[in-house]
């Protein structure tokens, strides 16, 4: 088994690299397509490890590395019995990833979906300013309920869109407001258990239902609210304000964690820098008007010289 492993890394290089290089030296217009594809193999790996990093899938390639060197070694070494388990590990390990990490990878598949071209070029100014005013809208709101110990679920959709769970609540298409999303959480009203879903500038609904987290890690003294946060943190890239009808204390569910016991000026910091920051790429917006005046001077630089 061990000798198969090697002998197909061998054919993959003689057939790949070897050949690849040969092609160059006979045919030196291919230099451009190599470097090509590359360039485009290492964006890719760069975007994967963007995208895995700091969370479960970070861990699970530094073992699947792990278990590829020990595979190797073990058949380099001719430690046929280890090499066999470890090889069938590999077999299986492939269905298992998909099955176990079946919202991870649904998840980085949506965020390849997700069109972002404007926001490269920076055309969406105007609306990360009227967010970064929602956002000022939903911490003051966020404020409020702490301080009266009334328990709330503030889900900020960002760019998977979460229309499944929209649909499980009441229709709103309001504009966001203090006033509005304090009233939505009064106890005893028909909208107040369930979450406030904001979409696209929008209170698109309340009285959602969100999907719970069954991780075994999280802490037992947390209730169904800060649950149901993690449980949509994890389903899609949306960020999640949870304020405790026991406490009253503010947290914050993002890529299935819980920040837990933000201040207010903290919940600020966190959702414009995930929400706005990262959303609308204001550094990629900076940098496209600083390239617009180096470009003025030039041409002022230019049209003097012709004078």
């Amino acid at each position: 088994m061990g000798k198969s492993i090697i002998g197909s890394w061998i054919t993959f290089y003689n057939e790949n690299i070897v050949k690849g290089f040969q092609d160059l030296s006979n045919n030196p217009i291919n230099l451009f397509t190599t470097i090509l594809d590359i360039l485009i193999v290492v964006f890719l790996v760069y975007c994967l490890i963007r995208i895995v990093k700091g969370s479960r899938a970070w861990q699970l390639i530094k073992g699947i590395t792990f278990l590829i060197i020990a595979t190797w070694l073990s058949g380099l070494l001719k430690l046929n019995i280890l090499n066999s388990i470890l090889t069938g590990i590999m077999n299986w390990g492939v269905i298992a990833i998909i099955v176990i990490f079946q919202p991870e990878l649904r998840r980085a598949l949506e965020q390849l979906g997700t069109n972002k071209i404007t926001k490269f070029f920076g055309l969406n100014s105007d609306l990360a300013t009227r967010t970064k005013e929602d956002i000022y809208k939903i911490v003051i709101a966020a404020k409020e309920l702490s301080n009266t110990k009334t328990g709330a679920l503030i889900v900020i959709e960002r760019d998977i869109n979460i229309q499944d769970i929209i649909a499980t609540g009441v229709p709103m298409d309001s504009e966001v407001s203090p006033q509005l999303l304090v009233n939505i959480f009064v106890p005893k009203t028909p909208l107040h258990d369930g979450a406030v879903v904001i979409s696209n500038n929008k209170i698109a609904a309340a009285a959602c239902v969100l999907p719970l987290a069954d991780n075994p890690d999280i802490a037992k003294e947390l209730g169904t609210r800060h649950r149901a946060a993690i449980g949509i943190s994890k389903e899609s890239d949306s960020i999640t304000v949870v304020v405790s009808e026991e406490t009253g204390k503010i947290s914050v569910a993002k890529d299935g964690t819980l920040i837990a016991d933000v201040r207010e000026d903290a919940l600020k910091k966190i959702l414009i820098s995930n929400v706005v920051t990262k959303r609308f790429a204001e550094r990629n917006t900076k940098n496209s008007s600083t390239f617009s005046k180096l470009k003025q001077k030039m041409s002022k630089v230019r049209d003097k010289k012709e004078d």
